[in-house]
């Protein structure tokens, strides 16, 4: 039987098809809808970063192209004092602030989740501390602790209780404490507000059942919210974390870093030693170290989301 020649379809045809197909094709939908979004993380987001961590192999100054000089930034880091005060400050200053804006942020969820008077105009208030923008927030802060005109010290004094103002922002110990709690002043509206509405969504025909067999409240929360509050928790205190640890204008605009570098974040730092004192080179290097710390407060909470089996329908060993 003689062989039957199968057409076959010219080039133009097959791309035309396939650009067809690429843009009716459901499955390609969600790309389409992200390609604006990728290409505006990929120039704001990408680039800034690819470029921090290339200055930060060079010697570049503030009106001078820099050479390239390898690792040299960052082995005059390993042997500077100041960056690895500002590397703890930055790690007590996250670890504190983020776990008390976590207990106190949850306290508040599941007490605004209860049936209570105007409940409606508390949830308002919790966010009034997030809605004010940061430095005037700092700003407040920065006079109530003033060492003069302090409303703190005068309270006190007009108490009996001190017989003069305390130096709240000259005082290294007193310096830490005082950023800390504006920064968990400020936070804890987002922990509560999130985890709210993670509390919405628990049915409340769970804690139904759960009291006809006679579990305390403790046990409710212990074995209901706590467990389907998990993937909720996890997000927002990676974001809580990161916020924190990258944290610059609270900082800056109440102590720049003072007293003594006591208050000196990697932030801070980094812009004090590259915009301030010029050095790009060094400040890209002090921004790049802080990459690690960042991925591996990332990694602690995907590979902890990754550990809840029960979120698909398995048990969790």
């Amino acid at each position: 039987m003689a062989d039957v020649a199968i057409p076959r379809a010219k080039p133009q045809m097959i791309e035309a098809n396939a650009w067809t197909q690429l843009k009716h094709n459901r499955n390609w939908l969600g790309f389409w809808f992200m390609v604006p979004a990728m290409a505006f993380l990929i120039f704001f987001l990408a680039y800034p970063l690819g470029l921090g961590i290339w200055l930060s192999f060079t010697d570049t100054r503030i009106g001078r192209v820099g050479q390239f000089v390898g690792t040299e930034n960052y082995e005059w880091l390993w042997d500077d004092s100041i960056f690895w005060l500002s590397v703890f400050n930055t790690l007590l200053y996250t670890f504190v602030a983020s776990a008390i804006k976590f207990a106190i942020g949850l306290y508040l969820a599941l007490l605004l989740n209860e049936n209570m008077p105007f409940k409606a105009m508390l949830r308002a208030m919790v966010l009034i501390p997030f809605i004010v923008p940061t430095v005037l927030s700092a700003l407040a802060f920065w006079w109530i602790f003033d060492s003069q005109f302090s409303i703190i010290s005068w309270s006190l004094k007009h108490l009996g209780l001190i017989n003069q103002n305390i130096n709240f922002l000259g005082d290294t110990t007193w310096a830490r404490i005082c950023v800390i709690f504006a920064n968990i002043w400020r936070g804890v509206p987002f922990v509560a507000i999130t985890l709210l509405a993670g509390l919405q969504t628990v049915s409340p025909s769970l804690y139904e059942a759960a009291t006809l067999d006679g579990a305390t409240r403790w046990q409710n929360f212990r074995f209901i919210t706590y467990p389907l509050l998990t993937p909720i928790i996890a997000v927002v205190m990676t974001f809580s974390v990161l916020f924190t640890f990258t944290d610059f204008q609270l900082i800056w605009a109440m102590t720049r870093g003072g007293p003594v570098n006591a208050t000196h974040l990697m932030a801070t730092l980094s812009y004090q030693r590259a915009i301030i004192a010029g050095q790009l080179g060094e400040g890209a290097a002090i921004s790049s170290a802080m990459i690690p710390f960042l991925l591996a407060a990332i990694m602690v909470s995907w590979f902890g989301l990754q550990r809840r089996k029960w979120q698909q329908g398995e048990n969790n060993d």
